[in-house]
């Protein structure tokens, strides 16, 4: 049976008393677009530079191919395209120069890289700027080449660590189009990406991760986020500042699973029918300005995250 691209086993790293990652086992479907979601130090840095052998776990295997990054880095690695941090370039040099570079240091020739060189640049949308100095280049466009420099060779998996981070608006809608594009013109590519923003995994990811204090508590299809336990999720927007006595009220509702305050927002989980809750929310006298419907991703990253803390 052919390994899954990506597979951590039990992987657990510590930092003095601090444990960042905390036995962490998951298995990556080959051909996935993967959203490693958590919120900031949840460990999600920490498990993309282990599997990318920037560092070594305390306990437990990362594994890249069926090979065990600790043992076979060379191998695990090989045919691997990755974006960690914030990546640095000489600003002297083009995207052109940079890409024979660091061709030459995987072990690319030339030639290699010189015919994939075109094809790349049309794919992160740096065409017309291949023969500019990258220090003229915003910060947007260094990380379009950043991920340009990952499909290099023609990689089976890219690891992506919080690709968007730092860009302003215009920069992160550009790395997400071409991440898109990417998914969709290629159909062998495995894709792992961190990432804290839930609207990003949903908009970019077929399945979600969700990692809290370094453990796995969530792994499954975006799609099935919606299903999870049959419920559906609405958002109450009130005239009056939401309080206890009115969450009390709709919990008393005997179809309603849970309900939580964000912020001026109050966030329903219910089974049934959304005609029988905007009744009911009328009937409780409670003074709806807005009822809509609720991210489902949100509901339960909230809904696990605090079970998790």
């Amino acid at each position: 049976m052919e390994p899954n691209p990506i597979e951590l086993v039990g992987l657990r790293k510590e930092y003095g008393g601090f444990t960042a990652v905390d036995d962490l086992s998951l298995a990556i479907r080959r051909n996935s677009f993967t959203g490693l979601l958590g919120p900031n130090g949840a460990g999600k840095s920490t498990t993309l530079k282990i599997l990318t052998h920037l560092i070594r776990p305390t306990s437990g295997m990362a594994f890249i191919n069926g090979y065990d990054v600790s043992e076979n880095p060379k191998e695990a690695l090989a045919g691997v395209g990755t974006v960690i941090e914030t990546p640095e370039f000489y600003g002297y040099l083009t995207p052109r120069e940079t890409f024979r570079y660091i061709g030459g240091i995987i072990g690319m020739s030339p030639e290699a890289v010189s015919s994939q060189t075109d094809e790349i640049l049309e794919k992160v949308r740096m065409t017309d700027w291949a023969d500019k100095k990258l220090s003229t280049f915003s910060k947007g466009m260094r990380q379009r080449i950043a991920l340009g420099q990952a499909l290099l060779d023609d990689p089976s998996v890219i690891i992506l660590d919080e690709p968007t981070s730092g860009l302003d608006p215009r920069g992160m809608a550009e790395i997400r189009e071409v991440l898109k594009d990417l998914r969709r013109d290629t159909s062998d590519l495995t894709i792992v990406m961190s990432s804290h923003m839930l609207h990003e995994v949903q908009d970019l990811c077929d399945r979600v991760a969700m990692v809290n204090h370094g453990r796995l508590v969530f792994n499954d299809d975006i799609s099935a986020v919606s299903t999870v336990a049959g419920l559906e999720t609405m958002v109450l927007k009130t005239e009056s500042s939401p309080d206890e006595a009115m969450v009390g009220r709709l919990r008393s509702l005997s179809y309603v699973v849970d309900v939580d305050l964000n912020g001026s927002d109050v966030v329903i989980r219910f089974r049934g029918s959304r005609s029988r809750l905007f009744s009911d929310v009328a009937a409780l006298g409670i003074g709806a300005c807005g009822l809509s419907e609720g991210d489902s991703l949100e509901s339960k990253y909230l809904e696990l995250i605090k079970e998790s803390r």
